[in-house]
């Protein structure tokens, strides 16, 4: 499942984010509330933990936004702003929780288990691209009858790939949605992870889908 981080105080974006990592999920991030909106209206997100105190739009516009949008992907708001009038107008305007800061970690985990299984449904979390299945509740993949065994790296690209299946993707799209932003230069290892899936995937197969655009990066194609 991905999670969606909007908080602009960086050094606790960064733990929120590695906090959720560690329990499985995948990852966006962003700290302000002109690009959390763009991010909720260009991917499909499980669930959004969202702060109040954003430069640029404020979280709650950013869900009024959303939601009038017809944008139903759960949301979380984790704001200091912790009045009973701030957390009656985060829940009016469509928000599934509200936790107030300072918080533990274990807490906001659970509560995000339970907001995303709102959304949770068995169908839509298995991804099919041609012969290619993803299934994200058991964690497993498979090509026609061949399961695939993939390192938790390989399963993050793989499931960028297929939610954006026949859909050409530049390198620095990948390293955005895989890796730490912040740290970039990852072109080399994508390149690297993309030959380790297609050992795994198109290996004695006859129709290879993870394709090369040459210049402008690679695609998952069903046929």
């Amino acid at each position: 499942m991905k999670i969606l981080v909007v908080e602009d105080e960086k050094d606790l974006n960064r733990l929120i984010c590695k906090e959720l990592e560690s329990d499985g999920y995948l990852v966006d991030c962003c700290f302000d509330g002109v690009s959390a909106y763009d991010y909720l209206t260009l991917e499909d997100y499980d669930g959004a933990i969202l702060d109040v105190m954003l430069p640029g739009m404020d979280g709650f516009e950013v869900l009024r936004r959303a939601r009038k949008d017809g944008i139903s992907i759960p949301v979380l708001f984790l704001s200091a702003k912790g009045e009973i009038k701030d957390i009656v107008n985060g829940l009016d305007i469509g928000a599934d929780d509200y936790m107030v800061k300072p918080f533990h970690f274990q807490e906001l985990l659970a509560r995000v288990r339970v907001m995303v299984r709102k959304k949770a449904d068995v169908h839509e979390n298995i991804y099919r691209c041609g012969d290619l299945v993803m299934d994200c509740n058991l964690h497993q993949v498979w090509r026609g009858e061949r399961e695939i065994e993939l390192s938790p790296k390989e399963y993050a690209v793989l499931l960028y790939l297929i939610r954006n299946q026949n859909i050409v993707l530049t390198r620095d799209q990948i390293e955005a949605n895989i890796w730490d932003s912040e740290q970039g230069g990852y072109s080399n290892v994508i390149d690297v992870y993309i030959r380790y899936l297609r050992k795994k995937i198109d290996h004695d197969e006859d129709f290879k889908m993870i394709q090369t655009v040459r210049g402008v990066g690679y695609i998952l194609k069903s046929q």
